[in-house]
C-alpha cells in the first residue's frame, strides 16, 4: 500500500489543521492507521491511531480532546483533525499503516510496514 500525506502547513497558536492520508493499492479498511510526527533533534512519536473498521482510537496523552482520527474506508483516506494547535506540536507528521499489527504494538513506529512522505506543521507562538 502506499501513503500519501497532506494537509500541513503553518498556523497560530489556537488554531487547527486537518491532515489527509490517502492510501492506494488495497482495501485500507483491513488496515490499522496511525499517525506519528518528529520534532527535529527528537525521537519519533506516536500520535493516534485507528483499528481495522475504526472501532477503536489510540491518543496519545498530551492530544487527547484536541486531536481526532477519523477515516473514511470509501475513499481510502484517515483524517487527523487538529484543534487548540500549540508550538509543541511542531513536528513533521507522518502516517502508517499495517496489515497484521497487533494492537499492543499500536503505539510503536517499528511496528508499521507502511509510510507516508510526512507533511509539516508548524504552530506559531
Amino acid at each position: 500500500v502506499q501513503l500519501q500525506a497532506s494537509g500541513g502547513g503553518l498556523v497560530q497558536a489556537g488554531g487547527s489543521l486537518r491532515l489527509s492520508c490517502a492510501a492506494s493499492g488495497r482495501t485500507f479498511s483491513r488496515y490499522v492507521v496511525g499517525w506519528f510526527r518528529q520534532a527535529p533533534g527528537k525521537e519519533r512519536e506516536f500520535v493516534a491511531a485507528s483499528s481495522r473498521g475504526a472501532s477503536n482510537t489510540y491518543y496519545i496523552d498530551h492530544v487527547k480532546g484536541r486531536f481526532t482520527i477519523s477515516r473514511d474506508n470509501a475513499k481510502n483516506t484517515v483524517y487527523l483533525q487538529m484543534n487548540s494547535l500549540k508550538p509543541e506540536d511542531t513536528a513533521v507528521y507522518y502516517c502508517a499503516a499495517d496489515g497484521n499489527l497487533i494492537l499492543s504494538q499500536i503505539r510503536i513506529a517499528s511496528g508499521y510496514a507502511y509510510w507516508g512522505q510526512g507533511t509539516q506543521v508548524t504552530v506559531s507562538s
